[in-house]
C-alpha cells in the first residue's frame, strides 16, 4: 500500500467519517473471525475455550497484526476505505510509512492492552493472590484513568480531526487516504430532491402516531354521509340493537353510549380506552355513559 511513488506526493487528509468507519469495520472483522473460530469447537465439550480465551483472541489479533499493520500501515478497515497511517512525528507533509517499532508499540497497546485488560480480573481473583489487594487497585486506577484520557482524545478527535484514538496520539500515526478522491459522479440536483424527500419522510414517521386516524376517519363519514331522522325512541334502540356498530357481529353483553346505537361490551369499551375522545362511528355521538342495553331480544330476531 505505501508504494515508492507516495513518498513524492503530498497526503490527502482524512474525514472524521471515514476514520470512525474504520473503527466500527474493524470492530465488525474482529467479531466475525471470533466467531468463525469458535465455530470450529461447537463439536467438543462445552467451555473448553473459556480458560484460554484470553491467550487465543491475542493469537489471533497477532495475526491480523501482522498481515495488516505490519505489512501494510493499515488496518483492515482503513484498506477497505483506502486509507493507511502516515509516520505524523516525521514533520514532513510527504507520506513516510511507520517505522519498526511504532508498529511494535502499536501490537502492545492494542493487543497487549487487551488481552491484560481481560486477564486482570482472573489474575487477582484467585486466592494465592489476595495479598496483591493494592496493586489491583491501582491497575484499576489505571484502567479508569486511560479510560478518561481515551474520552478527552475522543473530543480533541472532533474538534480537530486528526487522531481517532489514543493509541495514535501517543505513537504519533495519523491516517491518510492512499491516493486523491475521485470526483463526485452524482449531481447536487438529485442529492437535493433525496435529502428533501428522505426529511419529508421522516417527518411523516414522526407525525403519523400523533394523529388519530380512527376519529379522523369517524369524522369524514360523518361529513361525507350524514344521518338524519335518529330518535332516542325505545323501537328506534331496538331497530339497531341487532348488532354491533363496530364488531357488525350480534353484540355480546350489548351496552350503549347515549346514542341510539348499540355496541359489544369488549368492543367499545377497548376503544374507550385506546381513544377517551371516542365517538360513535354511525351518529359522532360522544361516550356520555356506557350503560347495559336493558332491552330484551330474542335470538330468533338474528334470522328475521
Amino acid at each position: 500500500m505505501a508504494s515508492s511513488t507516495g513518498n513524492e506526493e503530498n497526503v490527502n487528509p482524512v474525514l472524521r467519517i471515514s476514520q470512525l468507519d474504520a473503527l466500527e469495520l474493524n470492530k465488525a472483522l474482529e467479531q466475525l473471525v471470533w466467531s468463525q473460530f469458535t465455530s470450529c469447537f461447537h463439536g467438543f465439550k462445552p467451555g473448553v475455550l473459556a480458560h484460554f480465551e484470553p491467550e487465543v483472541k491475542a493469537f489471533l489479533w497477532l495475526i491480523l497484526w501482522r498481515f495488516t499493520i505490519y505489512s501494510k500501515n493499515a488496518t483492515v478497515g482503513q484498506a477497505i476505505l483506502s486509507i493507511q497511517y502516515k509516520n505524523d512525528l516525521s514533520q514532513t507533509e510527504k507520506y513516510q510509512p511507520l517505522r519498526k517499532h511504532q508498529k511494535l508499540w502499536y501490537l502492545i497497546f492494542t493487543v497487549g492492552g487487551r488481552w491484560l485488560e481481560e486477564r486482570c480480573y482472573d489474575l487477582f481473583s484467585s486466592p494465592q493472590l489476595q495479598s496483591f489487594c493494592k496493586t489491583k487497585r491501582y491497575i484499576t486506577f489505571g484502567a479508569g484513568l486511560l479510560k478518561l484520557c481515551g474520552l478527552v482524545n475522543f473530543l480533541i478527535f472532533l474538534q480537530k480531526g486528526t487522531y481517532a484514538t489514543l493509541t495514535e496520539r501517543i505513537l504519533g500515526i495519523r491516517s491518510v487516504f492512499c491516493k486523491p478522491q475521485g470526483v463526485r459522479q452524482v449531481g447536487f440536483e438529485y442529492m437535493n430532491r433525496e435529502l428533501l424527500w428522505h426529511g419529508f419522510a421522516e417527518f411523516l414517521i414522526y407525525l403519523l402516531p400523533l394523529i388519530n386516524v380512527q376519529k379522523l376517519k369517524i369524522k369524514i363519514s360523518s361529513w361525507c354521509f350524514p344521518i338524519t331522522g335518529l330518535s332516542n325512541s325505545e323501537n328506534t334502540l331496538a331497530a339497531h340493537c341487532k348488532e354491533c356498530s363496530l364488531c357488525g357481529d350480534w353484540p355480546t353483553m350489548p351496552h350503549t353510549i347515549g346514542c341510539p346505537h348499540v355496541f359489544c361490551y369488549y368492543c367499545i369499551k377497548s376503544n374507550y380506552l385506546f381513544d377517551m375522545y371516542f365517538t360513535c362511528p354511525k351518529c359522532g355521538s360522544e361516550v356520555h355513559s356506557l350503560q347495559p342495553l336493558k332491552y330484551k331480544i330474542e335470538m330468533t330476531e338474528l334470522h328475521a
